[in-house]
């Protein structure tokens, strides 16, 4: 069995940290208005009282050459993203992946102790013990921790710098940590 690449979309997809009107190399901009970001920011305008006001879209860069580097490498691809359902509708077909399965997460969000991420007793428990990778911007030390502690098999918890995305450097540890898998 291979083991899973879990995939965040902002920071490791979309380096929203870079300089706002100075998009990374390779990447290409998008406007996207998908339905949950519709809703949220809609539902932040009427709390701040501009009702009336339209919905602008979320701006995205995403590099075409992330998905074809992402199913060459040795893993299972799931996403692990707030975008949920909504990545497989307007992130692989920019990037030229397929529809991946994806970790729906609760509501409310889980509220972790000692500076653990929300998302990482959720990624140990869809887990379920099996080998795994996973990427995203917001991992820290207290996350590995944690995870080391919970989850019986191997895991990767690789930090993205969210101003650069996933890099070379990024593809090339994950697959000299899936080659020790073997």
């Amino acid at each position: 069995m291979r083991p899973v690449l879990l995939v965040d979309v902002d920071g490791p997809l979309n380096p929203y940290a870079a300089k706002p009107h100075r998009r990374p190399e390779g990447y290409e901009t998008h406007r996207l208005l998908t339905p949950r970001w519709e809703a949220d920011e809609r539902r932040r305008l009427r709390d701040w009282g501009l009702t009336g006001r339209p919905v602008r879209p979320l701006r995205v860069w995403l590099n075409p050459a992330h998905g074809p580097a992402l199913t060459a490498l040795p893993f299972d691809l799931v996403w692990a993203t707030t975008w949920e359902e909504e990545a497989n509708s307007f992130v692989a077909p920019l990037v030229g992946l397929p529809s991946l399965p994806f970790i729906a997460w609760s509501e409310p969000r889980p509220q972790p102790a000692d500076g653990v991420f929300w998302k990482t007793p959720e990624v140990a428990a869809w887990a379920r013990g099996r080998p795994f990778a996973w990427v995203d911007d917001e991992i820290t030390d207290a996350d590995r921790a944690w995870m080391g502690a919970h989850h019986r098999g191997p895991a990767l918890l690789h930090q993205v710098d969210p101003r650069t995305g996933l890099t070379r450097d990024d593809f090339a540890h994950l697959t000299e940590w899936a080659s020790l898998l073997r």
